[in-house]
């Protein structure tokens, strides 16, 4: 097995900028381990591709070849001149740089919210792009009938939990925050919050250097503002460039993990996605970990990783 991931925070790995054939969009991503079986980490909300920086270079060791983008809008990537911010734009832009941009017929891929929501939809999208994909802490897929049929009751609207009060604010008054935000300190530090006393993560998993590594590319208020669009979507607020793709139960290969320490995403997640994934091995529960399971606990998912995929060959 792998040792204990090494806590990179500042890792030197090139960014790579490559424009996207057909998508008028310029994706940033770090690259390691070329040459190996390909492995797409995609990340979401408030994080950039840094929060995926102490699993990189274990999985690249391991012989995986690393690719590790940042969504449009985040990051070093490009903005969207098209205004798409949404779960399939994110999706088509993936496979674009892993099938078209990178030459891969197939990979597999890891993701935690906007990212875990991204999973399925590229995996149901293309078919027989996936292999195996590794879900946590993000929205199940919306399969209602087939969670109440299993016996799973519905969770509390979003609109009657305290602890979501950021999502509706960013999916129904986006430009009303982004005008109150109006300096580089003021976003920087709305975004601190989710890594501190908004509960998400598991208590001291991040270190006050590391909460500023991670806020400091929303610094900018187009960014910021892109960042949230995806909200807008889950509201009805924003056109999404087209409708998702997983629409039933995705016969993916999958590992379901979940960082208990969330205070955002319920336990119900980890029910309802051995309904929606209906290939799947776990749930299995990672302790000492959250939202930011990557970075809280990066041993035990680049271990959980190698384990499911199987090392490849050296």
């Amino acid at each position: 097995m792998i040792e204990r991931a090494v806590a990179v925070d500042r890792p030197d790995f090139t960014v790579h900028h490559s424009p996207l054939p057909g998508r008028d969009v310029t994706a940033a991503y770090w690259r390691e381990g070329v040459g190996g079986r390909p492995l797409v980490l995609l990340h979401g909300f408030p994080e950039t591709k840094r929060i995926w920086a102490r699993c990189v270079q274990p999985l690249a060791d391991a012989g995986f070849e690393v690719i590790v983008p940042d969504l449009r809008g985040y990051g070093d990537s490009s903005l969207a001149p098209d205004g798409h911010y949404d779960i399939v734009a994110y999706s088509l832009d993936a496979h674009a740089l892993v099938h078209d941009v990178l030459g891969h017929e197939t990979c597999s891929v890891v993701g935690g919210d906007v990212g875990g929501a991204v999973l399925p939809d590229l995996s149901a999208r293309f078919a027989g792009f996936v292999e195996r994909q590794v879900i946590f802490n993000t929205m199940a897929p919306h399969l209602p009938e087939l969670y109440e049929a299993a016996g799973i009751a519905p969770d509390p609207p979003v609109t009657e939990r305290p602890q979501s009060d950021y999502f509706v604010r960013q999916g129904t008054d986006a430009d009303g925050l982004i005008a109150e935000l109006a300096t580089p300190q003021l976003r920087r530090s709305y975004i601190r919050d989710f890594y501190t006393h908004r509960l998400w993560g598991a208590p001291g998993a991040f270190t006050r250097d590391d909460v500023e590594w991670m806020a400091e590319p929303f610094e900018d208020a187009a960014r910021l503002r892109a960042a949230i669009a995806v909200y807008e979507s889950a509201f009805g607020n924003r056109q999404l460039e087209a409708p998702p793709a997983n629409r039933g139960p995705n016969a993916t290969p999958t590992l379901i993990l979940y960082g208990p320490e969330d205070h955002v995403v319920a336990p119900s997640f980890y029910r309802r996605c051995e309904v929606a994934f209906p290939v799947h091995v776990g749930p299995f529960l990672v302790p000492g970990a959250g939202h930011f399971l990557q970075w809280e606990r990066a041993d035990i998912l680049v271990n959980a990783v190698v384990s499911f995929l199987g090392a490849p060959a050296q």
